[in-house]
Protein backbone atom coordinates (compact mmCIF):
# COMPACT_ATOMS: atom_id res chain seq x y z
CA UNK A 1 0.00 0.00 0.00
CA UNK A 2 2.16 3.02 -0.98
CA UNK A 3 1.05 6.69 -0.94
CA UNK A 4 -0.86 6.83 -4.43
CA UNK A 5 -3.54 4.40 -2.52
CA UNK A 6 -3.22 6.65 0.65
CA UNK A 7 -4.19 9.42 -1.24
CA UNK A 8 -7.13 7.78 -3.08
CA UNK A 9 -8.38 6.26 0.39
CA UNK A 10 -8.92 10.04 1.27
CA UNK A 11 -10.39 11.42 -1.98
CA UNK A 12 -12.56 8.71 -1.25
CA UNK A 13 -13.63 9.25 2.24
CA UNK A 14 -14.20 12.93 1.25
CA UNK A 15 -16.42 11.71 -1.24
CA UNK A 16 -18.46 9.13 0.63
CA UNK A 17 -18.89 11.19 3.47
CA UNK A 18 -20.45 14.17 1.30
CA UNK A 19 -22.72 11.29 0.11
CA UNK A 20 -23.66 10.77 3.18
CA UNK A 21 -23.30 13.87 5.21
CA UNK A 22 -27.32 14.34 5.57
CA UNK A 23 -27.61 10.67 7.09
CA UNK A 24 -24.65 11.67 9.53
CA UNK A 25 -25.96 15.19 10.02
CA UNK A 26 -29.56 13.39 11.11
CA UNK A 27 -28.08 10.56 13.59
CA UNK A 28 -26.17 13.69 15.32
CA UNK A 29 -29.30 15.24 15.49
CA UNK A 30 -30.91 12.63 17.67
CA UNK A 31 -28.07 12.70 20.75
CA UNK A 32 -26.01 15.80 19.35
CA UNK A 33 -25.38 18.80 17.99
CA UNK A 34 -26.74 18.26 14.72
CA UNK A 35 -23.35 19.09 12.60
CA UNK A 36 -21.63 16.44 12.67
CA UNK A 37 -21.96 15.50 9.04
CA UNK A 38 -21.47 19.04 8.35
CA UNK A 39 -18.20 19.69 10.22
CA UNK A 40 -16.91 16.52 8.96
CA UNK A 41 -17.72 17.45 5.01
CA UNK A 42 -15.95 20.58 5.67
CA UNK A 43 -13.10 19.37 7.27
CA UNK A 44 -12.55 16.63 4.30
CA UNK A 45 -12.93 19.64 1.55
CA UNK A 46 -10.18 21.26 3.10
CA UNK A 47 -8.22 17.85 3.69
CA UNK A 48 -9.04 17.46 -0.17
CA UNK A 49 -7.63 20.85 -0.99
CA UNK A 50 -4.42 20.33 0.88
CA UNK A 51 -3.43 17.35 -0.93
CA UNK A 52 -4.03 18.91 -4.06
CA UNK A 53 -1.17 21.91 -3.29
CA UNK A 54 1.69 19.28 -2.00
CA UNK A 55 0.69 15.68 -1.95
CA UNK A 56 3.28 14.21 0.66
CA UNK A 57 5.90 11.94 -0.38
CA UNK A 58 4.85 8.96 2.21
CA UNK A 59 1.94 7.31 2.96
CA UNK A 60 3.37 8.47 6.92
CA UNK A 61 3.29 12.49 6.29
CA UNK A 62 0.04 11.98 4.28
CA UNK A 63 -2.19 10.99 7.12
CA UNK A 64 0.17 13.80 9.31
CA UNK A 65 -1.00 16.48 7.24
CA UNK A 66 -4.54 14.58 6.83
CA UNK A 67 -4.63 14.81 10.61
CA UNK A 68 -3.52 18.54 10.77
CA UNK A 69 -5.95 19.90 8.58
CA UNK A 70 -8.66 18.39 9.96
CA UNK A 71 -8.11 19.49 13.75
CA UNK A 72 -7.55 23.43 12.58
CA UNK A 73 -10.90 22.99 10.11
CA UNK A 74 -13.46 20.70 11.50
CA UNK A 75 -15.57 22.44 14.79
CA UNK A 76 -16.48 20.59 17.72
CA UNK A 77 -15.05 17.32 19.46
CA UNK A 78 -14.75 15.52 15.40
CA UNK A 79 -11.44 17.95 14.99
CA UNK A 80 -9.20 16.94 17.36
CA UNK A 81 -10.30 13.05 17.31
CA UNK A 82 -10.29 12.15 13.78
CA UNK A 83 -7.53 14.58 13.59
CA UNK A 84 -5.65 13.25 16.18
CA UNK A 85 -6.32 9.62 15.30
CA UNK A 86 -5.04 10.31 11.39
CA UNK A 87 -1.99 12.30 12.76
CA UNK A 88 -1.10 9.20 14.87
CA UNK A 89 -1.67 6.88 12.55
CA UNK A 90 0.17 8.78 10.01
CA UNK A 91 3.09 9.00 12.60
CA UNK A 92 3.48 5.24 13.66
CA UNK A 93 4.15 5.03 9.45
CA UNK A 94 7.19 7.10 9.73
CA UNK A 95 8.85 7.50 6.38
CA UNK A 96 8.10 3.91 5.01
CA UNK A 97 7.35 3.90 1.38
CA UNK A 98 5.16 0.95 1.27
CA UNK A 99 2.89 -0.20 4.06
CA UNK A 100 2.25 -3.48 4.85
CA UNK A 101 -1.37 -5.12 6.79
CA UNK A 102 0.92 -5.44 9.72
CA UNK A 103 2.38 -1.72 9.55
CA UNK A 104 -0.89 -0.61 8.69
CA UNK A 105 -2.32 -2.27 11.73
CA UNK A 106 0.13 -0.62 13.90
CA UNK A 107 -0.73 2.62 12.38
CA UNK A 108 -4.54 2.75 13.00
CA UNK A 109 -3.93 0.73 16.79
CA UNK A 110 -1.76 4.16 17.41
CA UNK A 111 -4.54 5.95 15.78
CA UNK A 112 -7.18 4.31 18.14
CA UNK A 113 -5.07 4.72 21.56
CA UNK A 114 -4.83 8.77 20.77
CA UNK A 115 -8.85 8.94 20.54
CA UNK A 116 -9.13 7.32 23.87
CA UNK A 117 -6.57 9.13 25.42
CA UNK A 118 -8.01 12.61 24.18
CA UNK A 119 -11.87 11.50 24.52
CA UNK A 120 -11.68 9.32 27.46
CA UNK A 121 -13.83 7.18 26.12
CA UNK A 122 -14.00 2.85 25.92
CA UNK A 123 -15.76 0.60 24.15
CA UNK A 124 -19.25 0.32 24.99
CA UNK A 125 -19.61 4.34 25.69
CA UNK A 126 -21.32 4.84 22.47
CA UNK A 127 -19.12 6.88 20.69
CA UNK A 128 -16.46 6.51 17.34
CA UNK A 129 -14.21 3.84 19.43
CA UNK A 130 -16.86 1.08 19.10
CA UNK A 131 -16.50 1.22 15.57
CA UNK A 132 -12.82 1.59 15.35
CA UNK A 133 -11.74 -0.41 18.14
CA UNK A 134 -13.36 -3.81 16.22
CA UNK A 135 -11.81 -2.65 13.28
CA UNK A 136 -8.19 -2.49 14.80
CA UNK A 137 -8.66 -5.91 16.35
CA UNK A 138 -9.78 -7.24 13.01
CA UNK A 139 -6.50 -6.38 11.44
CA UNK A 140 -4.41 -7.84 14.32
CA UNK A 141 -6.40 -11.37 13.26
CA UNK A 142 -5.88 -10.73 9.48
CA UNK A 143 -1.94 -10.20 10.31
CA UNK A 144 -1.99 -13.62 12.21
CA UNK A 145 -3.73 -15.40 9.94
CA UNK A 146 -1.84 -13.57 6.70
CA UNK A 147 -4.69 -11.90 4.73
CA UNK A 148 -3.21 -10.15 1.93
CA UNK A 149 -4.14 -5.93 2.54
CA UNK A 150 -8.04 -6.50 0.61
CA UNK A 151 -8.65 -9.22 2.92
CA UNK A 152 -7.32 -7.55 5.76
CA UNK A 153 -9.03 -4.07 5.24
CA UNK A 154 -12.19 -5.66 4.18
CA UNK A 155 -12.58 -7.59 7.47
CA UNK A 156 -11.59 -3.95 9.10
CA UNK A 157 -14.46 -2.32 7.74
CA UNK A 158 -17.07 -5.22 8.04
CA UNK A 159 -15.80 -5.23 11.58
CA UNK A 160 -16.29 -1.53 11.87
CA UNK A 161 -19.78 -1.50 10.07
CA UNK A 162 -20.99 -4.10 13.09
CA UNK A 163 -19.37 -1.93 15.87
CA UNK A 164 -21.22 1.36 14.48
CA UNK A 165 -24.44 -0.97 14.67
CA UNK A 166 -24.10 -2.35 17.83
CA UNK A 167 -23.76 1.27 19.26
CA UNK A 168 -27.75 1.62 18.76
CA UNK A 169 -28.89 -0.16 21.71
CA UNK A 170 -26.50 1.23 23.96
CA UNK A 171 -27.05 4.32 26.14
CA UNK A 172 -24.08 6.83 25.72
CA UNK A 173 -21.53 7.35 28.46
CA UNK A 174 -19.27 10.15 26.75
CA UNK A 175 -20.17 13.02 24.84
CA UNK A 176 -23.01 15.68 24.02
CA UNK A 177 -25.29 12.25 23.97
CA UNK A 178 -24.65 11.52 27.71
CA UNK A 179 -26.63 14.27 28.61
CA UNK A 180 -29.56 12.48 27.08
CA UNK A 181 -29.49 9.55 29.26
CA UNK A 182 -31.40 6.33 28.39
CA UNK A 183 -33.19 8.45 25.75
CA UNK A 184 -29.63 8.10 23.79
CA UNK A 185 -30.58 4.51 23.22
CA UNK A 186 -32.21 3.43 19.55
CA UNK A 187 -30.07 5.73 17.97
CA UNK A 188 -26.92 4.63 15.88
CA UNK A 189 -23.91 6.79 17.10
CA UNK A 190 -23.00 9.17 14.61
CA UNK A 191 -18.96 9.28 15.07
CA UNK A 192 -19.11 5.10 15.16
CA UNK A 193 -21.12 5.73 11.62
CA UNK A 194 -18.49 7.85 9.85
CA UNK A 195 -15.91 5.68 11.27
CA UNK A 196 -17.39 2.75 9.66
CA UNK A 197 -17.68 5.08 6.30
CA UNK A 198 -13.66 5.92 6.13
CA UNK A 199 -12.94 2.47 6.39
CA UNK A 200 -15.62 1.51 3.83
CA UNK A 201 -13.79 3.96 1.78
CA UNK A 202 -10.47 2.35 2.46
CA UNK A 203 -11.65 -1.12 1.21
CA UNK A 204 -12.82 0.20 -1.70
CA UNK A 205 -9.58 1.27 -2.62
CA UNK A 206 -7.65 -1.22 -1.55
CA UNK A 207 -10.08 -3.79 -3.67
CA UNK A 208 -9.42 -2.22 -7.18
Amino acid sequence: MDTALFAAWIEETARTVAAERDRLTGLDAAIGDADHGANLDRGLTAVTAALAAREPGTPGSLLVLVGNTLIRKVGGASGPLYGTAFREAGKTLGDTPEVSVAQLHAALEAGLAGVRKLGSAAEGDKTMVDALAPAVRALEQAVREGKDAAQAVGAAAEAARAGAEATIPMQARKGRASYLGPRSVGHEDPGAASTALILSALRTVTAR
